[in-house]
């Protein structure tokens, strides 16, 4: 049997992360939440994930910065990305670096299913 994906969601924002997490769980899959980036790269999700939904500023280290790193080390789980402050040149860039999509906060539930969906299967 096979597990259900893990999607984990790294966003400086407790409500933002309760928030998705309880959308993901509904789908069925596992959600685990990192209060900054560096806490999801100190645990075992940074290897395990199946997605990530990143936010883009945080304290420390930002969502793209995080992308970087991972991209740099070879990790390939596909990255969808939320934001409170769209920019465009922000989003042309993580998306030039492989990110599945960039929302915008407050986002809306359907719009997210369907880009985790969306990233899940650019894993197959």
């Amino acid at each position: 049997m096979t597990r259900p994906p893990l999607i984990a969601i790294v966003d400086d924002d407790p409500d933002v992360r309760v928030a998705t997490t309880g959308v993901i769980r509904a789908l069925g899959y596992q959600a685990r939440a990192y209060a900054s980036a560096e806490a999801f790269l100190d645990s075992a999700d940074a290897d395990e994930s199946d997605c990530l939904i990143l936010d883009v500023q945080m304290p420390g280290m930002s969502g793209p910065e995080l992308q970087q790193t991972l991209v740099r080390s070879a990790k390939s789980a596909p990255i969808v990305f939320m934001t409170a402050f769209a920019d465009a040149r922000v989003r042309a860039d993580v998306l030039a670096a492989g990110a599945v999509g960039m929302l915008v906060k407050p986002c809306d539930g359907k719009v997210l299913v369907a880009s985790i969906k969306a990233a899940l299967a650019s894993r197959r």
